[in-house]
């Protein structure tokens, strides 16, 4: 499971409401949830962080938490 998919489990979100909303299809959803190699698009984050009431901030620090800058 991805990031992702982390999120859209502790927010308890359904993908198919997600799809419903956003006009993502559910197996986007679905890869987005369970294939690592997948990357989101900013479109995408940001459609989503709105149909399940989150800021698209949260959303974002959520799926970046590993990031770090690289030191001098």
């Amino acid at each position: 499971m991805t990031l992702v998919g982390e999120f859209f489990n502790k927010k308890s979100v359904s993908k198919a409401e997600i799809a419903r909303k956003t006009g993502i299809s559910k197996a986007r959803l679905s890869e987005l949830s369970n294939n690592p190699n997948t990357h989101i698009r900013a479109t995408e984050l940001y459609l989503i962080a709105l149909a399940i009431d989150v800021n698209p901030t949260e959303f974002l620090n959520f799926l970046c938490q590993d990031l770090t800058l690289l030191e001098n």
